[in-house]
Order: structure tokens, then C-alpha cells, then sequence
């Protein structure tokens, strides 16, 4: 064996490599990285290595040959560990979730440590997601994590189930101390995930699917999160409950747990009933919803296609062009059950004009009335057809039933509501300005579903019973404020991380457990630039690039 010195970028790296002979070819086998040449040079550890190996071989002193110092010397496989993990290690004890963890131990008195059962299936999730069964098979991956049974995964998910509430409130209680201000904002939306199954029961069953699962069963979530994206609360439903159903047990849920005084909840058009407003008001809550317009009564959309009373909100930086454009207008929106009024509510609708949404109106219109040019070419297909679509663009023409013409009126109107969107709100004494601006952080929650559908891998889920399976959410939302509160972190300390690039830099760092002459030591491995940032905001020491066993083993114990 000897040692070889490759260069990569701008370092230079130390391998010990061993010839072996392949018929007449002889080639090099690495049997051990040893890591940059510039970090082994004079490092107290490496000498100290070194005196030991020449005692072994009978040395007074290392041979004087350049590179020799590790000739001849027994070196064992190598395996890579990973100890990135540590990061959300961190986290997760600076949420308060170990201390909640503890509580949760007292509760269910389980004869296991439930901490780690938890925080393994968590760190599955943000780091490499799979199944339970996974989890409990790659943990032996994480440098000096402590074993975890797989029945005690499973047993996990029940306690998690039972204990879900008290585990959020707690949760809040320590991370959420700024929605007990006056007021504050929250934004709420649903989605659906799907099993591969076709097996209902109280909780799964089939509805319309988000991601157009329709053959398979599902559950429904309603989530809550803040401004910053990161998560309050949920409620999981059964599968075939409709989004806007969901908002009054959610609500129930933000205010008899939580006790959150003062709050406005943003929310698309599928919460928008008049119950559902009605609910937000009389809980004490305000609410900003997009509205839909053209149902409004006669004279709201008078008021809306009037030019007049629209103020600018926003120019086009080059010719100063006004892109867009607000009108407030007082609301008086009276709920009925039948003939019996329910109530009222004192609104404010915010009419928007934007010049870009007007472009994109006229563009989807124009395919429309492409598809109704086809149409036209085969009448025969259109009758008993619903009025939508390109279709809503056609008639009949004069009193006969098979002759078909495009509706110029039709068209007419659809083009005066172009670049017109509506927003509706209890908040009256609220600037248009903050209301979109508001609104438009919707997004936030849509982006937040869509980690957990792929970054985090919320599905497929492995679990068939509604217990399992509602301990499988309770982990996948903890994994979800955790990995949230890293980027939210991260972007304080004006770093830009995405989920997938904080994961495969924590992925990185690695060492590499192997011995020397029977001595265990540990080699790490390079660290990446954003790993770094991360161990940096989180003031987590690195371990040196070479370690002995019990070196190793103190570093751990200061994490």
C-alpha cells in the first residue's frame, strides 16, 4: 500500500491506495480517504497518529521517504455515516419539541424512549423519505444515533394519534406567541391525499381529488399557517368532505385550543359560502376571500365595470404606465336559510383592474373561442352539450335546433369583465393595499402543500388503520415545521436555501468510521458551502478531519 495525492479544484487530497495485479494489468484500489492534504499537514491528531504507528513498526522515527509515514499498516473498510442530522437535532431541541416529547413520555408512561422514535421517523422524512420500515433500516446511516425498535416506531404513530392536540397546543404555546397579538393573519387552505386503495372507512374514502387520484380513496386536510409559511395547526377529514365544510371545525380548533383573540383568515374562493363568513364573524375572526364577482347583485357589478373611482396602486417603472388599479366599494352581504335571514355582515369589496390579468383574460378566451370554431365544424355534437367551455360561445341560430353561430353577445360580455378580480373582507378600516397584499401570500400555503406532497413525501402511505394513519400526519407535520423553521431561520441570516438543497447538504456531511492498525478513528469529509451556513446559524462546532474513537465520542456528547 501507499499513499497518493490527487488534485480537485484548488485542494489536494490524500488516499491510501493498494496495487492489486489483474492478469498482466495491475491497477490501484482505494482503500481509505484521508481527506485534504492541507488540513492533514501539522494537524496535532495525524502526528500523534504517527508516532503511534512507528512504536508499532519497530521505528524510531518515521522513514525519511516522502509519504511513507502510512506504508505497510492495516487499514479496515471504511463506512460513510452521516452526522447532518445533528442540524435538525438542534432545531428540534430549540423548538421545545424535545421538552414536549418528554410530556408526551409522562402522558402514554410508554415502556420506550418515545423521543427517538418520533424524532427518527421526523429526520426520515426531511433527510431521506420512505416508509416506517426504512426509516428503521437506514438508521444505522446516522453517526452514533441511538438504536430504535420498529415496533416502537409503530407504537409511536398511536400515541401521536391519541395525543395530537396536546402536542399542537403545546407547540403553539412556544412557537406562535406573535398570533396572541391584537391582531394578526393566517391563512387557510385544503387539499387531498390519496391512497393506493380502493378500500374506504370513517376516514378514507373517495371524493374529488387534488391531484386527480379519483380512483383511489383519500383523505382531507385543512391546514393553518402564518405569515412566514410555517404551520399552526390541521385537521384531517374524511375523504369525501368538500373544502368549505372543513373551515368551522378548523376554526373551533384555532380558537378553543389555541385562544387566539384576533386573527384574519386569508382564503380562496372554495371557502367563500355565506355560512362559512358568517362562522368567521360570529367566532370574532376577520377574513379576506377572494369573492366571485359576477354572481355579485346588479348594482356591485355596476359599480365594478365603472371606470370611475378606480385609484392606482401600481406603475410600470419604464413609461409610468398604470398596471394596476383598486376601487373600494361597501358590501352589505345578507346570509338566508330559505327565506329566513341569518344574518349580515358589513363587508368592503376590493375591485382590482390589472393590465397583465387582462392580457392572460383575453388570451384564455381567444382558445376558447378556437375550440368553439372546431365545434362549429361538427354541430352535430353540440346539442344537449352544458353551456361551458368553448360552448358558451355558441347558439342557436334564429328557431333552428341544429344550426349553430358564434355568439358575438356572449362574447361581448365576457371581454368587460377582462383584468377585473374581486376581493371580499370584513376588514373595512384595512387599505386595499395591505388586502392584496395580503391575499396574494396565499401562495405561501399552496407552496406549503406541495413540500409536503414532494419534498417531504407525505404519500404514499404505508398505513391502513385510521389511528396509523393519523400518527403518520402528526409526524409529516412536525417534519414539516421543522424543515419550514429551517428555511425561515435561514432566510433571516440572508441565506437562500431551497428543501431539496438544505437536504442534500446536510446529506453531505459525512465520516468515514474506519480503523487503523485496530485503532477505530473517524475521517471527515468535505463540507459543502451551504451545510456550512447551516452549521454556522445553528452554532454547531465541526468535528476536526481526523478523530479517534473516544475524540469522537466527546465531540458527540457536546452536541
Amino acid at each position: 500500500m501507499f499513499l497518493k495525492t490527487t488534485r480537485s479544484g484548488k485542494y489536494e487530497y490524500v488516499q491510501v491506495v493498494e496495487s492489486i495485479r489483474l492478469g498482466k494489468r495491475t491497477t490501484h484500489k482505494v482503500r481509505l480517504n484521508l481527506g485534504r492534504k492541507d488540513e492533514i499537514v501539522n494537524d496535532p491528531d495525524w502526528q500523534s497518529l504517527a508516532k503511534k504507528l512507528a512504536v508499532l513498526t519497530g521505528l524510531e522515527a518515521p522513514q525519511p521517504k516522502k509519504n511513507s509515514i502510512l506504508d505497510d499498516i492495516d487499514v479496515g473498510e471504511g463506512v460513510v455515516l452521516n452526522w447532518g442530522y445533528l442540524a435538525y437535532k438542534k432545531l428540534w431541541t430549540s423548538l421545545g419539541l424535545d421538552v414536549e416529547m418528554n410530556l408526551l413520555q409522562a402522558k402514554t408512561k410508554a415502556s420506550f424512549p418515545l423521543a427517538n422514535a418520533v424524532f427518527l421517523m421526523v429526520l426520515h422524512h426531511l433527510l431521506s423519505p420512505g416508509s416506517k420500515l426504512d426509516a428503521y433500516g437506514n438508521q444505522a446511516g446516522y453517526a452514533s444515533f441511538e438504536p430504535v425498535e420498529l415496533h416502537h416506531l409503530y407504537r409511536a404513530l398511536d400515541y401521536l394519534c391519541e395525543y395530537k392536540e396536546a402536542l399542537e397546543e403545546g407547540l403553539f404555546a412556544k412557537n406562535y406567541s406573535l398570533l396572541n397579538s391584537e391582531i394578526d393573519v393566517v391563512f387557510y387552505d385544503v387539499t387531498t391525499f390519496a391512497f393506493e386503495s380502493v378500500k374506504s372507512d370513517e376516514l378514507r374514502d373517495f371524493g374529488f381529488s387534488k391531484d386527480n387520484k379519483f380512483g383511489e380513496v383519500q383523505v382531507v386536510m385543512g391546514m393553518f399557517i402564518d405569515r412566514n409559511g410555517c404551520p399552526v395547526g390541521y385537521e384531517l377529514f374524511s375523504g369525501n368532505t368538500f373544502d368549505g365544510k372543513t373551515l368551522v371545525t378548523s376554526l373551533s380548533s384555532l380558537k378553543e385550543r389555541f385562544g387566539i383573540r384576533r386573527v384574519i383568515v386569508v382564503a380562496d374562493r372554495g371557502i367563500n359560502s355565506k355560512l362559512n363568513l358568517l362562522a368567521l364573524s360570529e367566532a370574532g375572526y376577520g377574513y379576506i376571500v377572494a369573492s366571485r364577482l359576477k354572481n355579485m347583485p346588479k348594482d356591485i357589478k355596476e359599480q365594478a365595470l365603472d371606470v370611475s373611482g378606480y385609484q392606482a396602486l401600481a406603475w410600470e417603472t419604464e413609461d409610468g404606465e398604470v398596471v394596476i388599479r383598486a376601487k373600494q366599494i361597501p358590501y352589505k352581504n345578507v346570509i338566508k336559510s330559505g327565506s329566513r335571514v341569518l344574518g349580515s355582515l358589513d363587508e368592503q369589496l376590493v375591485i382590482t383592474h390589472s393590465v397583465k390579468r387582462a392580457s392572460k383574460d383575453a388570451a384564455d378566451r381567444e382558445r376558447l373561442l378556437q375550440k368553439a370554431r372546431k365545434l362549429l365544424e361538427n354541430p352535430a355534437t353540440l346539442k344537449g352539450q352544458l353551456k361551458r367551455g368553448g360552448r358558451k360561445f355558441l347558439k342557436v341560430e334564429g328557431s333552428s335546433e341544429t344550426t349553430y353561430i358564434m355568439d358575438a353577445a356572449a362574447i361581448e360580455k365576457d371581454a368587460m369583465w377582462d383584468g377585473l378580480y374581486a376581493i371580499q373582507t370584513s376588514e373595512q378600516d384595512m387599505p386595499p393595499s395591505k388586502i392584496l397584499e395580503a391575499y396574494h401570500t396565499l401562495w405561501k400555503i399552496e407552496e406549503s402543500f406541495r413540500i409536503m406532497k414532494s419534498a417531504l413525501e407525505v404519500r404514499p402511505i404505508y398505513h391502513w388503520t385510521p389511528d396509523r394513519i393519523k400518527g403518520h400526519f402528526v409526524v409529516c407535520f412536525l417534519a414539516f415545521l421543522m424543515e419550514r423553521r429551517m428555511e425561515q431561520r435561514l432566510m433571516n441570516n440572508n441565506i437562500e436555501a431551497t428543501p431539496l438543497g438544505i437536504r442534500a447538504a446536510l446529506n453531505k456531511l459525512t465520516v468515514t468510521k474506519t480503523t487503523l492498525n485496530e485503532e477505530v478513528i473517524y475521517i471527515k469529509s468535505a463540507v459543502p458551502s451551504l451545510a456550512g451556513q447551516i452549521l454556522r446559524m445553528l452554532r454547531i462546532k465541526q468535528p476536526t478531519t481526523l478523530l479517534t474513537e473516544s475524540g469522537w465520542n466527546n465531540w458527540i456528547r457536546e452536541k
